[in-house]
């Protein structure tokens, strides 16, 4: 797995190896041991949804705090999305960086 750090420290993009061979292809999307490793500290990922959508569909505004924060996984399994992260915390600078994820 290829992990790529972005801006954000709470942000990263992870690039799964795909394995291929005449039976089909085999793709393992998270690793916790892996990613914890390579961004030395422990991750909390509990919770992974499936969702279909027709093209031009905008999904997902989410602002959360503790204790209702959460980690996310973003995954596209055929298509292409669009993510994007905006940060909005006063406290740290530069507020509304923003970062899309293509």
């Amino acid at each position: 797995m290829n992990i790529k750090t972005t801006p954000f420290k709470e942000v990263f993009i992870l690039k799964p190896n795909v394995h291929l061979d005449e039976r089909g292809s085999f793709m393992e999307s998270f690793n916790e041991r892996e990613v914890e490793k390579a961004l030395g500290r422990k991750i909390c990922f509990c919770q992974d949804n499936l969702t279909l959508s027709k093209k031009g569909v905008l999904r997902g505004l989410h602002y959360q705090l503790p204790p209702f924060s959460q980690t996310k996984l973003v995954q596209c399994i055929q298509g292409s999305v669009l993510d994007v992260v905006v940060d909005i915390r006063k406290d740290l600078p530069p507020l509304g960086t923003i970062l899309v994820v293509n």
